[in-house]
Formats: C-alpha cells, structure tokens, sequence
C-alpha cells in the first residue's frame, strides 16, 4: 500500500509544530495566576452552559450541555483554592441528546426552571420544572418539534406572577409559558432581526424580568438590548446603548434596577440605566480567562461570579466559575 502523501513525517511534523503553538499558549493561560477569586471544582462532562448561586443550599447549580443539573457544594469553611466536587441531580433518560441550557431559580415557587433544547439539529425545545427539594419535574412543556422550523430554546426568565419567558436564539422570538407550564404565547417583532444576515446567526439570548415588571433581553451578535413591556401588550423597544458595545453578549444579571451584568465576549460588562432602561451605558469590563468562554453571570454574597462553560485538564475536567471585578 502506498503511504500517503498527506501523512508523510515532513507534513506530521509541521502539524506538530502547527499545533504546539496554540497548545502551549493554552497551557500558559490556564497556568497564570488568576487575577480576582476564583472556585475550581471537578466534572465529569466538559462543558457548562450556565451557573447560579442558590444562596439556601449553599451550592451553585450548573447546566450540563449533556442534558441534566449538577450542583457545587461550597462548604461553609471552604479553603481559597480547593477544588470543589459537582454531583449530579437531574438526568432524565427522556431528554437525552438535548442540552440544558439556561435556567433560573424561581424561589418563591421552590423550583428551578430550566430550558433544553437540541443544539445540534434545533429540532427540539424545552421548558422543564423542577422541585428544588426533591428534584422532581414538575412540568415539561415541548416549545418546539421536528415538523417546526428550527428553533434554540437558551435561556429563561420568570415574572412575579410565575410566568417563563423563554427566548429562542435561531428564530429570535420569545415563548411565554404560565405558571402551570401551560404554553401561553410568542413575543415577537420586526426590532428582534437584524437587516444584516449574519448578525442574525446567533440572535435572542440572555433574558431578565425587571422588578417593575418588563423584560430586557440581549441579541448576541447583533448587540443589541431589547425592552419588553409585558404590562402594556408586549411593547417592544430598543434601548439604546449611548456608550460601549455588548456585541456577543451571552447570559444576563440583574445586580440592582439600574445595573445589569452581561456575561460573553469580553468575559464581563456592568451595564447601566438612570431612565428605565431607555437608554444604557457601558460602565465597567471584566476580562476574566481568554481560553475559556464566559455564558451566564450569578451573585454570591454581593460579588458577581461569571460560569464559563469549558472544562480543562484530563483525565479530571476543572471547571471554573470566577469572580468579576469591573474597571472602567
């Protein structure tokens, strides 16, 4: 057999030298001193789409991309450094070969709710409930289907009423679902799709019910920031963001009624509002590791963390969810 010329030992070893680049560049990131506080804890699955700090239980919950909720234990006396150890607490059969995404904890309802969707073929979308004592599902609501177009259930938001508002990345809509987990409506408007095609490749993500009672969701590619005014017939508008950009802005956090946290590329921003999120700014960035990818920001005891969804090390997988300090 003859031997191929695409593996001859002059091709190898340019791949080789290719590939040790990036690799110890990696390398080298992953071994720097991390600037600001960071948790570590161990997986067994590689990536996680979204954490939140569940204050009463002591432990963040984390998203698996494999489908299901792990949490993260952090012990009362937890020594800076240590890496923690994440269980898994939801892994139903039914869903496999579907994502968990983002999820909320909806604590006056002791539930957690959670979106699942197929991120490969977007042929399936979900909205799932779960009992935070004992893990059972409360409702699972299909949004989308095979004989659907193609549609990305991401990420969660809920009301005080107890309604979910879950947005849609691929067709950039919004699925409103009641309190029971009855499909209740769509959001949608022309403002959601950019003119140019491919700001529209990643459209409607990171969610946020604001306390007087709108939502504001983000367009990651286009950057856009969106309000919903669900009070007076879904009212859409734009808020316009007088300083900054929020391209590739991934999950949101609402810190105060006039601050909120974008999690994505650049790892963190601290936008704010001083006329009801008519208008914003930019005020602060975070740039946490570049060779990880920031998707969903939490708070814990007043300091804002950052998920990041990819694992490293082998054959142990260290996660790390990090600590965002913003500068101006």
């Amino acid at each position: 057999m003859a031997f191929c010329r695409c593996c001859s030992p002059r091709l190898l070893f340019l791949f080789f030298i290719l590939s040790a680049v990036p690799l110890a560049y990696l390398i080298s990131l992953e071994l720097a001193a991390p600037t600001t506080h960071v948790y570590h804890y161990h997986a067994a699955g590689w990536f996680r789409e979204c954490a939140k700090w569940d204050d009463l239980n002591r432990r963040f919950l984390v998203s698996f991309i494999s489908g299901g909720i792990g949490q993260v234990p952090v012990p009362v006396d937890h020594t800076p450094g240590a890496v923690l150890e994440e269980s898994t607490l939801v892994k139903h059969v039914d869903l496999a070969n579907n994502a968990s995404l983002g999820f909320i904890i909806d604590r006056p309802r002791n539930r957690l709710l959670v979106t699942t969707a197929d991120v490969m073929g977007n042929r399936y979308s979900a909205l799932a409930a779960y009992d935070l004592s004992s893990w059972d599902r409360l409702f699972l609501t299909q949004l989308s289907g095979p004989s659907d177009p193609k549609a990305m259930a991401d990420d969660v938001a809920v009301d005080s009423e107890g309604n979910a508002y879950v947005t849609d990345c691929a067709g950039s809509f919004i699925w409103k679902v009641g309190v029971d987990g009855k499909f209740l409506s769509t959001i949608k408007s022309p403002l959601f799709t950019p003119k140019e095609w491919y700001k529209a490749i990643v459209g409607l993500n990171g969610i946020v019910y604001h306390p007087d009672g709108y939502l504001i969701v983000i367009h990651t590619f286009s950057g856009n920031l969106f309000k919903i005014d669900i009070s007076k017939g879904d009212e859409v508008k734009q808020i316009k963001i007088v300083e900054g950009s929020l391209k590739f802005g991934d999950g949101l956090e609402l810190l105060s009624p006039t601050q909120l946290v974008v999690a994505g590329n650049p790892s963190g921003r601290l936008v704010e509002s001083t006329d009801g999120w008519e208008t914003a700014s930019v005020v602060g960035k975070f740039s946490g590791p570049k060779h990880r990818l920031a998707t969903a920001a939490t708070v814990k005891d007043g300091k804002v963390y950052l998920n990041h969804m990819v694992a490293m090390g082998y054959p142990k997988k260290k996660h790390v969810i990090v600590e965002a300090v913003f500068t101006a």
